[in-house]
């Protein structure tokens, strides 16, 4: 017996620990590191627009932001900083994300960080749940797994 639940390929954190632990920690230090790179990012675009990008530069950093995230989730599983924190996020089934995935975790993802409460609720259940999902990963079937034990 496997102990993940039949509708569910997501390790359970029960017999699994080794899945979830300190994923909390290390996808809020790999979304500092990922907001850094955007930003930095950015900030080289902006000479590429003739600096006209200064007069749109929330605008830029949500584009640079949606492209970095939407294309290393597609590509990895994870943005640059999780890669460097050695987390990798998985579907519900236990795949790796696709295109789709990606485009819609990030949309969830830049709505919870809009909107404050929104963000708090997901701080805190990823503070207090088993798995350590935020809300967006609990909406879309997704979870955060550290890829050392992944790859056993």
């Amino acid at each position: 017996m496997t102990h993940t639940d039949a509708a569910d390929a997501l390790p359970d954190p029960d017999f699994h620990p080794e899945f979830y632990a300190d994923t909390t920690i290390k996808r809020f230090v790999a979304w500092l590191v990922d907001t850094v790179l955007i930003t930095l990012i950015t900030l080289l675009a902006i000479p590429l627009t003739a600096f006209i990008g200064l007069f749109f530069l929330a605008g830029l950093y949500l584009l640079v932001g949606l492209v970095y995230r939407t294309v290393s989730l597609t590509r990895w599983s994870a943005t640059p900083g999780m890669r460097l924190m050695a987390v990798e996020l998985r579907q519900l089934n236990g795949a790796r994300f696709d295109l789709g995935m990606a485009l819609l975790h990030t949309g969830a993802y830049m709505v919870m960080m809009t909107i404050f409460v929104l963000q708090a609720i997901s701080i805190i259940l990823m503070m207090t749940g088993s798995r350590g999902q935020g809300l967006h990963d609990h909406l879309l079937g997704t979870a955060a797994l550290n890829q050392a034990a992944v790859r056993r």
